[in-house]
C-alpha cells in the first residue's frame, strides 16, 4: 500500500489506507522498535547467542539468579 501524507483527511482515505494506518500505529505502540533494522554486528551477536543456546553453553540461570543477587 501507498504512503499516505499527513495533511489527507480520513474522510479523504481509503478503507485500506486507514487500515494501515492503524496497523502501524498498533505496531509501533506495542514494539517502539518496530520498523527498524538491526545492525549488522548485533544481529551477529543474537546468532551467535542462539547457536550458543541449542548447543547448551548459555548460563543456568540459577548462576545469574545468584551473581544478580536475586535470591
Amino acid at each position: 500500500m501507498g504512503t499516505v501524507t499527513k495533511e489527507k483527511k480520513v474522510a479523504d482515505m481509503t478503507v485500506g489506507e486507514l487500515q494501515e494506518i492503524i496497523r502501524k500505529t498498533i505496531s509501533e505502540f506495542l514494539d517502539p522498535d518496530y520498523g527498524l533494522e538491526l545492525r549488522p554486528e548485533i544481529e551477529k551477536e543474537l546468532e551467535e547467542s542462539l547457536k550458543q543456546k541449542e548447543r547448551a553453553e548459555g548460563i543456568p540461570l540459577e548462576k545469574v539468579i545468584k551473581e544478580l543477587g536475586l535470591k
